[in-house]
């Protein structure tokens, strides 16, 4: 399978670039978008047509995840319906009901059906098979075990959380951590996000192949030169991953499973 960053920021869209939102695409040819931050759509667009998404997934419903998720359905909505490329599907939109309110607003007539994962027992989704587990944040979020059925290739997303010793069992193995790093080294235990530092140690610790880092911080702190503060935001976590290499999430970048 393969990942493509639409979004990589935490919190508010920055130097034109949005947040949180990647394109998962199987062998198969499946394309399932994972939250859809802001930009979402334009930046899909650079690589596919928004129609051909066959499903949505959404971690949990702060702004940043789900800002352009009502522009996607509006896309969908009033598309011409004479051009070829339409084929009137209703798209599939899953998110956790844990909030009525806005787990309704996944629904729209004739345009998208919302639908409530099993986030205790796991969910299919065309050919991935996934399992949740609650993560430390403000609101309810869930991190995500996507599972290609036929390659066995695999991707833990956080989502948004802080830290909490079962996400090392729970990314145990994984081809992929995309992780939620917020913060820099020296301010773990965070309520609502991890550090480099932590990110690193559940990478090493599970023992995955690659560990890519998302939900950026737009500025360094006041301790942190601003000149190359992602890097040095990187390079924390590398020490602590020790041989997993760490990559930064940035638009458009893209990874493809079988070459790990």
């Amino acid at each position: 399978m393969k990942l493509t960053t639409l979004g990589c920021w935490g919190g508010y869209p920055y130097k034109d670039a949005g947040t949180t939102s990647f394109l998962l695409t199987s062998e198969s040819g499946f394309n399932l978008l994972i939250d859809a931050g802001s930009r979402a759509v334009t930046e899909l667009e650079h690589e596919l047509s928004p129609l051909q998404l066959d499903a949505v997934i959404i971690s949990h419903y702060h702004q940043d995840h789900i800002a352009d998720l009502g522009v996607l359905q509006q896309y969908r909505q009033l598309w011409p319906k004479t051009d070829p490329e339409w084929d009137s599907m209703i798209l599939d939109i899953y998110g956790h009901n844990r909030d009525e309110v806005n787990f309704k607003n996944l629904t729209l007539a004739n345009v998208s059906n919302g639908h409530a994962y099993d986030y205790e027992n796991g969910q299919k989704i065309g050919p991935f098979d996934i399992t949740f587990i609650e993560t430390v944040h403000p609101v309810v979020c869930y991190a995500m075990r996507i599972v290609e059925r036929k390659t066995g290739q695999t991707l833990v997303f956080t989502g948004d959380t802080g830290w909490f010793d079962d996400l090392i069992p729970f990314t145990k193995g994984a081809d992929m951590f995309l992780a939620d790093v917020y913060l820099f080294k020296g301010q773990e235990k965070h309520f609502a996000h991890l550090t480099s530092f932590e990110a690193g140690k559940i990478a090493r610790e599970a023992g995955v192949k690659k560990l890519v880092l998302t939900h950026l911080p737009q500025h360094a702190p006041t301790h942190i030169s601003s000149e190359n503060y992602l890097e040095i935001l990187r390079d924390e976590a590398q020490t602590e991953a020790g041989a997993i290499p760490v990559e930064l999430a940035e638009p458009h970048r893209k990874w493809d499973f079988n070459d790990f």
